[in-house]
């Protein structure tokens, strides 16, 4: 008999397993068996709980991008302006939490499976989406094309980001100040 109030617990343990499995292939090359192994339970468990491969790594990216939103909303908390809305979100895109080597193996697999897999590519375009929607709000007051500038700045901050991501550092001080650069130049040319 199954016991009662694991579920949750083994479906989180099966993310965080795939997340640290991406992270050590670097790439989507794992198997069910190799994840269930290091969550500490059996193939068959995992298949229970997620159906398959797919499955598994679309719950674990909707986990990063779950993680990555909670970050965007605890910075927006503490702002008051639309600029320092602008600014908050950009900061957040670059957080320290977005470039740990298993959160960023796993952006980087997002990128590379959504031109073949629908589900993930209707994934990236969920956060796409939500990137220039924040950024549209933000930018409203600022600008009179703020969609149009949206998109500019959610451009650079996916291009920025795999270029940070990709460099011998992993440094993001460097992209996060390019891309604060840019909505600065922005708002003054609105003015």
């Amino acid at each position: 008999m199954p016991k009662v109030g694991m579920e949750p617990l083994r479906r989180a343990s099966l993310v965080q397993a795939t997340i640290a499995e991406i992270g050590r292939a670097q790439s989507l090359d794992v198997t069910v068996g190799q994840i269930a192994k290091t969550a500490g339970m059996s193939t068959a468990l995992a298949h229970h709980y997620f159906g398959g491969k797919n499955q598994i790594l679309l719950a674990a990216m909707r986990h990063i991008l779950g993680e990555y939103g909670a970050v965007v909303r605890h910075s927006l908390r503490r702002t008051i302006t639309p600029l320092a809305r602008a600014e908050a979100i950009i900061t957040a895109s670059f957080d320290e939490t977005c470039f740990a080597p298993e959160t960023v193996a796993a952006w980087m697999t997002l990128y590379a499976a959504a031109p073949t897999q629908p589900q993930m590519k209707q994934l990236l375009a969920v956060y796409q989406s939500r990137l220039r929607s924040n950024l549209t709000h933000a930018l409203r007051p600022l600008s009179a094309t703020p969609q149009a500038h949206a998109e500019t700045l959610a451009a650079l901050i996916d291009g920025l980001y795999l270029r940070a991501a990709l460099s011998e550092d992993g440094s993001s001080r460097d992209a996060q100040q390019t891309a604060l650069n840019a909505l600065e130049m922005i708002v003054k040319a609105a003015k």
